[in-house]
């Protein structure tokens, strides 16, 4: 178990490690031949002139004026010079909304943190009690926590008074931050710009018809149930294994630009192979080669583009249908369309570049089907990780590793190899477990069916939290006690374990604590450095760009990795929340980890980050739930551990705070969610009333006209819809194909 001195070993470590990842980054932003990877957003714009435009020779590609290197920090104090009103126009709401949890973690940390400080630690550094327990590892922290408190004690109810205040104040913020956010998001959809989204429905499970096509069937249902505000639709091709062969088509033009590029070069023929990685099979003229196999793929993308386009079977049964306002598409997306609550199910159509076109072509009733093995997927990954996970950090510690590799325990008793051992690797094995992890749950959230691209990010996030808090929080806790903590489970009697076990909870604050630091503070350190797009950028500005054109689509600004990060968040809020009143001297950390966060990620959005898409922040009402989730885990932990601490009543005093937490939750959900799910028809109409009075001639149709057309088809065919003639929109009757 590491003590504060070890704890202070991997601080340092960390620190340095953030800071010389500070310095790079300052260093090399500053060089013109990475301009487009530290300001693409700036770049893509046309705002900001590429150094490497101007000047000769070494200034190109190396800054020389030393004055810049003297500030290498300006970036900071440059973060926050943007308003926020500013960068919501310059960024979008999702970015805004996002970085406004990590203002929200110093929000509701920071003031627990000084209360902890100035009430808890007292209290619980005069303790004095761990000293006296035989057979239990502590350490100078653990003199800091809780477990310092001898049973009994009138002091706890100190822990227990403090926890209300916690509570409350917790409530307060996230009351006050809910309703900012819910009315950013009305302030920004009715100042939004006219987008397609706001006049289009998507319609899933169309039933079908033996006498018409399923376009003719949906134009047939909304103009007679729509009769005064349908005005088109967009029926969805299952165009996958066309988009396959385009992608993989775009894959052997870049290695054609490759070698082309390189036999002008070197004026030599480039020469590859056939087989896998172009390393095995036989040698052949690679620009021949990939010549060859581009005009293949191209007349096999020509075919199945044809067979889409005439095959019926190609065809989902399912539809974007567009309205002639924004108050007739709130009118579809929120009702029933059918007696039979099964088929025209609609909702809001996502932004096109938020829609996720793969997933279109999956039937509708096959998605319980999918959720339903995901769910069971996701309890046998959860479940089974926790074995690997358990087993490593056990080795992960001093007498861990001694017992398996007896014969380094000379070099481990060393003072800096115990530091390092006992206060940075637990943290980078558990980091190291979890770098695939949420590769492997964005699959299973495609595979889930998901339509839009956000929806995927929201699912993966939520398997991504239940994982975090369920494998590294308590798994961590568990597995904790179960393996370092053996040999006195063993000579204690029944009654005792769980008192060991609650004891070992404030225990493991040193195991965050280096977590922590180093996936929170060297992470976000790492992420501002963006090594790995610098990387990509000058390989293929060395070996694929070929014009100015070329060298823009090499740009790689990323985005926001939502389904990512906010995970993370909330396992930060959940330590700080947990150990708030169990080891207050976490919680420096946690801020510290905010703070930076803050900073670096309202850097990134405003120089780096491009927009995948744009739900207004949506996601909050999922923020908010997992917040009161961690607070409600933090309120059940303490009133388990006090249960072990012989304190009378302590748990009728406690079981108010999950009740009033409970009721919190329902009461937020009530008064601000159906800003997160709904449009009101007041707003809806409010907005086509403007609309109409400012642009009396516009061209509803023509705007809509490519919208959501997949995008394999786009500059290539247009769908549309039958015009309608000048009597037909006010004719009662319909016509169709029908023999019935």
């Amino acid at each position: 178990m590491a003590n504060l001195g070890e704890i202070s070993v991997s601080a340092a470590l960390n620190l340095l490690s953030a800071f010389a990842f500070l310095v790079a980054f300052a260093i090399l932003r500053l060089q013109p031949i990475n301009d487009r990877v530290y300001f693409p957003k700036w770049n893509r714009r046309g705002i900001r002139n590429s150094p490497r435009r101007s000047g000769v020779c070494v200034t190109r590609f190396v800054n020389l004026d030393w004055r810049t290197y003297i500030k290498f920090l300006n970036w900071m104090p440059a973060a926050f010079r943007m308003p926020e009103l500013e960068l919501i126009d310059h960024a979008g709401l999702d970015s805004v909304v996002y970085i406004r949890i990590y203002l929200l973690g110093l929000k509701v940390i920071g003031p627990l943190a000084v209360l902890a400080f100035l009430v808890l630690v007292p209290v619980n550094w005069t303790g004095e009690t761990l000293e006296g327990v035989k057979n239990l590892a502590y350490n100078d922290i653990d003199k800091l926590s809780i477990s310092n408190v001898p049973d009994g004690s009138k002091r706890f109810w100190v822990h227990i008074v403090m926890s209300y205040v916690f509570a409350l104040w917790t409530f307060y913020v996230l009351y006050v931050e809910y309703k900012e956010v819910a009315a950013m998001r009305l302030r920004y959809l009715a100042s939004e710009n006219r987008r397609p989204d706001q006049f289009t429905v998507l319609v899933r499970n169309v039933p079908p018809d033996p006498d018409e096509t399923v376009s003719e069937h949906i134009e047939h249902f909304f103009r007679v149930n729509h009769p005064d505000s349908y005005l088109t639709h967009q029926v969805v091709y299952n165009a996958n294994k066309l988009a396959k062969l385009v992608q993989k088509k775009k894959s052997l033009q870049n290695w054609y630009t490759y070698y082309f590029n390189k036999y002008e070069r070197t004026s030599k023929r480039p020469i590859t192979r056939t087989g896998f990685g172009g390393v095995v099979g036989t040698k052949v003229d690679a620009i021949d080669y990939y010549s060859s196999e581009i005009q293949k793929l191209s007349e096999a993308e020509a075919l199945e583009r044809e067979k889409v386009l005439s095959d019926p079977k190609a065809i989902v049964r399912a539809a974007f249908v567009s309205f002639k306002s924004r108050w007739a598409a709130a009118v579809c997306a929120q009702t029933q369309l059918s007696h039979n609550p099964t088929i025209w199910l609609t909702e809001w159509a996502p932004e096109p570049r938020d829609v996720y076109w793969r997933n279109l072509a999956i039937p509708y009733f096959d998605l319980t089907i999918r959720r339903l093995l995901m769910a069971i997927a996701l309890f046998f990954l959860i479940f089974f990780f926790m074995i690997p996970i358990a087993f490593v950090q056990s080795l992960a510690n001093i007498e861990g590793i001694e017992k398996v590799f007896p014969f380094l325990t000379p070099l481990i008793e060393t003072k800096s190899v115990r530091s390092f051992i006992q206060g940075f690797l637990p943290g980078i094995v558990l980091k190291i477990f979890l770098i695939l992890l949420p590769t492997i749950l964005m699959m299973m959230s495609k595979v889930e069916g998901f339509s839009s691209c956000s929806s995927l990010d929201r699912r993966s996030a939520g398997k991504y939290h239940l994982f975090l808090l369920i494998n590294v929080f308590l798994g961590s806790i568990i597995t904790g006690t179960a393996f370092q903590q053996l040999k006195t489970f063993l000579h204690q009697p029944p009654t005792e374990i769980p008192k060991t076990v609650g004891e070992s909870i404030p225990m493991k604050a040193t195991f965050f604590i280096t977590y922590i630091m180093v996936d929170g503070w060297a992470g976000i350190a790492a992420e501002i450095l963006r090594l790995v797009p610098l990387v990509i950028f000058h390989l293929k500005n060395m070996f694929l760009v070929k014009t100015e054109q070329d060298r823009e689509e090499a740009m790689d600004p990323g985005c926001l990795n939502f389904a990512t990060y906010e995970p993370k968040i909330q396992l930060y809020f959940l330590l700080g929340l947990v150990y708030s009143a169990v080891t207050p001297v976490l919680l420096p950390f946690v801020i510290i980890f905010f703070a930076f966060s803050y900073v670096v990620f309202r850097h990134q959005v405003i120089n780096v980050y491009a927009q995948r898409y744009e739900s207004g922040g949506s996601f909050w009402p999922d923020v908010h739930r997992r917040l009161l989730i961690g607070l409600l885990i933090s309120q059940l932990l303490l009133m388990g551990l006090l249960s072990t601490k012989s304190v009378e009543k302590s748990t009728i005093a406690l079981l108010p705070l999950p009740i009033l937490t409970i009721w919190f939750h329902v009461y937020c959900k009530g008064r601000f969610q159906s800003a997160f799910v709904r449009f009101s028809l007041q707003d809806a109409m409010t907005k086509d009333t403007l609309e109409r009075a400012t642009e009396p001639n516009l061209n509803l149709r023509a705007y809509l006209k490519d919208a959501y057309v997949h995008p394999v088809f786009k500059g290539r065919i247009h769908f549309e819809s039958p015009l309608l003639v000048p009597d037909e929109e006010n004719n009662t009757l319909v016509l169709t194909r029908r023999s019935s």
